[in-house]
């Protein structure tokens, strides 16, 4: 698998409109991704379970070597999903705490 073929742009509002069409994109697959996050925090005893350190390793791991299949910069890819994790995880203790009944701790 590779990324798909990039078609050459001729301005730079063609590659403005390209890229403001991929952040659509992006932010449906969080909004998506958000969803499970909150559905997740049910099945969690504590906000330990929450955090889950080795489980935020596995999910790197996954993508880093995902961004090398699809020739994306596995760096960038890094960043971005541990950044994007970071406020999942935010999201998700507040969601833990309310469905306890308690304030998130971050």
């Amino acid at each position: 698998m590779s990324l798909p073929e990039i078609p050459t742009c001729t301005s730079l509002d063609e590659v403005r409109s390209n890229i403001d069409r991929i952040d659509r994109q992006i932010v449906a697959c969080l909004a998506e991704r958000g969803g499970y996050v909150k559905q997740a925090a049910k099945f969690k005893k504590s906000t330990d379970d929450v955090r889950a350190p080795q489980r935020v390793e596995q999910v790197i791991g996954k993508v880093v070597a995902l961004a090398g299949e699809l020739g994306a910069n596995a760096a960038v890819t890094e960043q971005v999903y541990r950044a994007m994790i970071a406020g999942f995880i935010n999201a998700e203790l507040a969601e833990h705490a309310s469905l306890r009944g308690a304030t998130a701790q971050p």
